[in-house]
């Protein structure tokens, strides 16, 4: 025996029986539907961590050749004036100690290691760097979850 669509008994979802689709039952306008599971997938979506940092040169001279090292990833500027800023956005994967290098104007590198970030951790993070290879940092960041 073949049964029709609209013959068939409803499914344990009521959306996927034809009835709840058809003019002369309940309907639900597909615009409707489509809404509605949008705003659900934005309702349950994760939350991403992330930190912002802003890197300031006090040094008094250019610093070429910057990169900051975190666990499991870097980011860099090529240079940054006297006086100027340079800023980045990261989300740290793992834990261990951030890391800073760049080149000073008598073509040394410096090597800094600063605080440990990780997993989890968000908020900011201000690295100034100051004259003879130093550098001040101050995270003001949530504990890792």
């Amino acid at each position: 025996m073949i049964r029709r669509l609209s013959e068939r008994k409803p499914t344990c979802c009521p959306i996927l029986a034809p009835a709840f689709w058809r003019k002369g039952g309940k309907h639900i306008n597909p615009a409707l539907a489509f809404f509605l599971f949008v705003a659900l997938l934005t309702a349950s979506a994760c939350h991403s961590y992330h930190i912002d940092s802003t890197i300031v040169n006090r040094t008094g001279a250019p610093v070429q050749l910057l990169e900051v090292d975190y666990p499991f990833a870097s980011f860099g500027a090529d240079a940054i004036a006297p006086g100027a800023s340079f800023q980045y956005r990261f989300q740290v994967r793992g834990s261990g100690p951030l890391k800073l290098s760049y080149t000073g104007v008598d073509h040394k590198q410096i090597q800094i290691t600063g605080p440990a970030l990780s997993e989890g951790q968000q908020g900011q993070l201000r690295i100034v760097l100051l004259p003879a290879g130093k550098a001040q940092f101050l995270p003001r960041l949530t504990p890792p979850r």
